[in-house]
């Protein structure tokens, strides 16, 4: 999500996205971003921060303003502050709060920091400790019957310049190079095996690639060839353990009883190229310190790991997220896979700064069927919110109309995940005039965002502005 302060019925019903949605407790996705919490944006929490030791500037570069910023200004504490925030900013009363309100699936961006192997320490930098308290809050969701998206949000070398949910502010972009990508393929390997093995994440139903990368596909070389990795390195894990997927090879069978020992056999050429077969052989001894350190021995070299779930899904920024003759992720597509697309209207450049603007704008958006014909479905609006441009007079009533306007709209598609499940209130944020354009819940509680997400103020609040056909 970039820092705020810096600056028409369509049909879902396919086979596709059945098997997408499986899981689900309603065909709709309604969610919510857990935001700040794994991979902290200071504009979202700007007392917190200073209070933590960080500091505020006009460019993120500038001064202590990102996560790898702190680690390196506080290496003896970083670890102990950052793990006060990640005990306090999401709590299972917060699980609560969600079920109450009709929720039922939320995104959680990572960084690449979680699988604290991957750090190239001492030029990287990052706090540590974080798979604890996801693992954690990851069971709190399964226990509340809410399904999450583990969202690839921070990659290692910077996947988009000048922005903190990188978590590393910076004008050097390093994501697109072998180096990088290899080590998100290594990151796949780890969260689809602990997607399948680690009880705490009995939520995860998808796994997110990349959070927004740079929208200029001049300047993401060989990203469409690692949308395709990406896609065998999730499948090859399944593969290894025995979960069907539409499009891979059945029968595999192996003489290993350890599923670490396993994902160091050879396996299918069409899923295991060079890159994959290196990334989870590199990622089998990370794996092993995991299970040692979270008392998972038991599942990684069980005899019965290989047993009958259900395939992940496998979840893009959408084609059209790019231009320039951006590679198609759809082309990556084995098995079950989603769409994420992300709408803000607060950073210009989707409609003139009106009330009426904004609404004709969202009432005949055209990106659900646009995406769908060129295979990317079922997409769903993985972050938006209520926040506006200065110059449009966000009242009360006009954010309800807003709200109900951007849900109608979305939900033409397969749901929608609101940015953000909450943000600080504090005077720095002069009271709830943050929250009540960025937070969930104070939307709710406000009464712009309805209780049922399913419900609108009006139904109808569309009807006066289409202007297209259907």
């Amino acid at each position: 999500m970039k820092n705020p302060l810096l600056g028409l019925s369509f049909s879902l019903s396919s086979v596709l996205f059945t098997q997408v949605l499986a899981g689900l407790p309603s065909d709709k996705i309604y969610g919510v971003n857990l935001g700040s919490w794994l991979v902290l944006e200071p504009w979202m929490l700007p007392q917190e921060w200073l209070n933590m030791g960080g500091e505020s500037c006009a460019n993120c570069a500038d001064c202590i303003a990102t996560e790898s910023a702190f680690a390196k200004a506080y290496p003896t504490i970083v670890d102990e502050k950052f793990a006060e925030h990640w005990n306090t900013w999401f709590t299972e009363s917060h699980v609560d709060q969600f079920v109450e309100a009709g929720i039922n699936t939320v995104r959680v961006p990572l960084g690449y920091w979680i699988v604290e192997a991957l750090v190239n320490r001492p030029a990287e930098a990052f706090p540590r400790g974080g798979l604890k308290y996801l693992r954690m809050g990851l069971n709190w969701l399964k226990q509340a019957g809410i399904k999450a998206i583990l969202d690839h949000h921070a990659l290692p070398g910077v996947q988009t310049p000048g922005q903190q949910f990188t978590g590393n502010c910076t004008t050097d972009v390093q994501f697109y190079t072998p180096d990088n990508y290899h080590r998100a393929l290594v990151w796949t390997v780890v969260m689809t095996s602990l997607a399948h093995l680690d009880p705490n994440f009995g939520s995860v139903f998808a796994i997110e690639a990349v959070n927004e990368p740079i929208m200029n596909a001049t300047q993401t070389p060989d990203y469409g060839e690692f949308q395709k990795n990406f896609v065998r390195t999730v499948r090859a894990v399944e593969y290894t353990l025995g979960i069907p997927v539409p499009g891979t090879p059945s029968g595999y069978s192996t003489s290993s009883k350890n599923f670490t020992a396993a994902l160091g056999d050879s396996c299918s050429p069409s899923l295991c190229n060079a890159q994959v077969s290196a990334a989870m052989r590199d990622a089998i001894p990370i794996l092993l310190q995991i299970a040692y350190e979270y008392d998972l021995e038991d599942e990684c070299t069980s005899s019965s790991f290989q047993s009958g779930q259900t395939s992940l899904v496998t979840n893009f920024m959408d084609i059209n997220w790019q231009y320039n003759n951006p590679s198609n992720p759809a082309d990556a597509a084995i098995g079950p896979q989603g769409y994420d697309n992300h709408l803000y209207y607060s950073f210009g450049g989707v409609a003139n700064a009106t009330q009426e603007a904004y609404l004709t704008s969202v009432c005949n958006l055209q990106r659900i069927q646009n995406d769908a014909a060129l295979s990317n479905s079922p997409l769903w609006f993985g972050e938006w919110g209520l926040s506006t441009q200065p110059a449009v007079n966000a009242t009360d009533d006009f954010l309800c109309k807003w709200a109900d306007a951007q849900k109608w709209a979305y939900s033409k598609g397969a749901g929608w995940i609101y940015w953000n499940f909450k943000t600080e209130i504090s005077s720095l944020t002069n009271g709830t005039a943050l929250a009540r354009q960025w937070s969930y819940l104070e939307g709710v509680k406000e009464g712009f965002l309805t209780k049922d997400p399913s419900a609108y103020h009006d139904p109808n609040v569309c009807a006066q502005y289409i202007t297209t056909s259907p």
